[in-house]
């Protein structure tokens, strides 16, 4: 069985990484987008990086491919990309994906526990617009 552990060190080995407190002077940068990939729930409990755009994890592949009915403009800007997730695991094999996709990206490898314990700003989750 292929564990989880060593795809996320074959996807480190191929795809840019740093620890959130490398990451923090990207914040802000209009070219970079960050991404969370946690699930809602942990964004309502915890927050999020602010002005990060929330991608569900599930979601990635068909929000990024330009052909899918799904294809969301935020991944089609050209901008680099920082993923994230809580401790970096989920996030590495994403940025490998995406990387394979074409998109230039990176991964914060301590995730957003890192970016809070590294001082970085967090946000509430950006609530929907009522229908």
């Amino acid at each position: 069985m292929k564990r989880v552990k060593d795809m996320v060190a074959a996807a480190n080995e191929v795809v840019d990484h740093a620890p959130a407190a490398e990451m923090l002077d990207l914040h802000g940068d209009e070219a970079v987008t960050f991404v969370d990939l946690r699930d809602p729930r942990e964004l309502e409990r915890e927050g999020m990086i602010p002005g990060a755009f929330h991608c569900p994890r599930g979601m990635l592949e068909f929000w990024i491919d330009p052909e899918s009915p799904y294809a969301k403009p935020q991944f089609q800007s050209g901008n680099r990309f920082v993923f994230y997730c809580a401790s970096g695991w989920r996030s590495a094999l994403s940025a490998q994906v995406a990387q394979e996709m074409g998109l230039t990206v990176s991964h914060i490898t301590d995730g957003f526990s890192g970016w809070k314990q590294a001082g970085g700003p967090v946000g509430e989750k950006p609530q929907k617009p009522a229908r």
